[in-house]
């Protein structure tokens, strides 16, 4: 009796009866057990709006009515319930046959009192009902709670998965990314050594082309070395295109409108020869505006350009025109490379310097505006992208400007530097001669050998200055060989010579007794910017 008394105090009440007597009754009833709130009429006409109005929580109903009989009436109020909604209608009537009560059982009624009333079991009846309906509510209401429990859940397991997704495929690229450094990797000490004989020999003939070649030859020599220093940037730069510059990257002023120009004519074979043979031309414009330099690396600013190029190529398959643009603002250099070619959507553009998205399908691999990116971030610039779809596209660079003049080049070595006595190791003959030829030229002394035990003996027999020493050798690596040289307690500086020299780094640093890592392939301002290092005074 007291769960019932206390659902009365909780509940809210319709009453709907034509006879007033039995409305009084039921309110001084609700009354005398302290009740929530009750509503009445004897016009059932106006049931179905205090209904809505008043929002009960029990129904007690007359049958028998004029206007508007019970039946219909519990018709209606269903109808207006929510789906799922438990409301409890307590059916009040004389009228006891087993048909009445089966047809108000069929329309929705719960419970019957017969008139006359008893107010006590009219109590708890209503009791009854009160607390079935509010522990239906709790239920709905721990159901609620427990489907968006379960949304949630759902929804933190949609999202991880979704992270779990985007980090496999992240893992998947970063594996991609690691087999393409290390399979360049493992290239690039061959190819390098193979470019150091070609940048080498290069060099080493500079002085006959620069003074004594035809102007048109020249020219093609100047091109073929900047190819081969392009070639050697190259393989580097597919494995580790997203990486900070390393602290001792030789960097050198830029002439940013040579390089344009070495760009153009290094892709003719692309944009000209090969566009010729499928019946379309590309044109090439330039608008080429004098630029102070700024402080980088040649090579991988031609690849910055290179790449530009060959993706504008490939935004117009049909022929189409390439401008080039340079301008110099607020201590920026601003390079603009446009092309009338098919553009990017909004979605495409907001992606297009993420590694590995491409739109070209399979012939695309995703690498070449990640690695524009790359490089603008590496050396404190920025790039902008203007396109639309079907309209071409705008590439700005914008690169903190270092001077307007590029600084002299360097001639041998004057009677008043520092000549230095140099042993140059590798097991590859040629590679010895043209580093010493290198060094000659700038009026060192050198001598070749060709395996550490050579280079051991001759540091224990002789006053040498600097050992340079390739790394792959037979027998004795060029980190075993400055080993062996410390611990024999031979002082000599010793420059290590290799195509391996990032991974060493990452290892562990520079090996024991050696004094500074040197990457392959080795040129002419490589070496002396090494020497320079070694040998301040020098």
């Amino acid at each position: 009796m007291a769960m019932s008394l206390q659902a009365l105090s909780n509940g809210r009440f319709l009453i709907v009866d034509d006879e007033a007597s039995n409305v009084r009754l039921l309110e001084r009833a609700l009354a005398f057990a302290k009740s929530g709130p009750v509503a009445s009429t004897t016009d059932a006409r106006k049931a179905l709006e205090l209904f809505h109005s008043t929002k009960p929580d029990i129904v007690l109903l007359d049958l028998h009515m004029p206007y508007v009989d019970g039946f219909a009436l519990i018709a209606q109020i269903k109808a207006a319930l929510p789906l799922g909604e438990y409301l409890p209608i307590l059916v009040l009537t004389a009228d006891v046959t087993s048909e009445t009560r089966q047809r108000a059982l069929s329309k929705g009624a719960q419970d019957f009192l017969t008139k006359p009333l008893d107010p006590h079991e009219v109590l708890l009846r209503i009791g009854n009902l009160l607390e079935t309906r509010f522990l239906h509510m709790e239920l709905q209401r721990q159901n609620g709670a427990l489907e968006r429990l379960v949304a949630q859940r759902t929804s933190q397991l949609e999202d991880a998965l979704q992270r779990l997704t985007a980090a496999q495929q992240q893992l998947v690229k970063q594996e991609r990314l690691r087999a393409l450094g290390m399979m360049a990797s493992g290239v690039a000490h061959d190819f390098n050594n193979a470019l150091t004989m070609v940048l080498g020999h290069g060099a080493l003939l500079e002085p006959f082309f620069e003074n004594e070649a035809p102007a048109s030859e020249c020219e093609k020599f100047r091109h073929l070395m900047a190819a081969a220093e392009d070639a050697s940037h190259v393989v580097t730069r597919l494995r580790d295109f997203y990486r900070p510059a390393d602290q001792d990257e030789l960097r050198v002023p830029v002439d940013v409108n040579l390089s344009i120009q070495q760009a153009i004519v290094l892709t003719a074979p692309r944009w000209r020869d090969k566009g010729r043979s499928e019946g379309i031309t590309i044109e090439i414009e330039t608008e080429l505006l004098e630029v102070p330099t700024f402080v980088g690396h040649p090579p991988e600013f031609r690849e910055v350009l290179t790449n530009l190029i060959f993706n504008a190529i490939d935004a117009m398959p049909g022929g189409g025109k390439l401008r080039f643009s340079t301008a110099c603002e607020d201590g920026l250099i601003i390079v603009k490379v446009s092309d009338t070619g098919f553009g990017m959507s909004e979605e495409e553009a907001s992606r297009c310097l993420e590694p590995f998205f491409t739109t070209k399908g399979e012939l695309g691999t995703g690498l070449g505006l990640a690695a524009v990116y790359g490089f603008v971030q590496r050396y404190g610039g920025s790039l902008g992208i203007d396109t639309r779809k079907g309209h071409g596209a705008s590439f700005t660079i914008k690169l903190p400007a270092a001077g307007t003049l590029l600084p002299p080049a360097q001639g041998p070595a004057s009677p008043d530097v520092r000549v230095l006595r140099v042993l140059v190791v590798d097991d590859q003959e040629i590679i010895r001669e043209i580093i010493c030829g290198m060094l000659r030229v700038e009026g060192h002394i050198a001598h070749p050998v060709e395996d550490g035990v050579a280079v051991l003996a001759a540091l224990a027999e002789g006053s040498w200055d600097l050992v340079i020493s390739d790394q792959s050798m037979p027998g004795m690596t060029g980190a075993q060989i400055a080993s062996e040289a410390l611990a024999a307690g031979v002082a000599v500086p010793f420059i290590l010579l290799t195509g391996f020299g990032d991974e060493m780094r990452a290892k562990g640093g520079t090996p024991p007794g050696v004094d500074l890592l040197l990457s392959k392939p080795l040129t002419s301002s490589l070496l002396q910017k090494a020497l320079q290092t070694v040998f301040p005074a020098a």
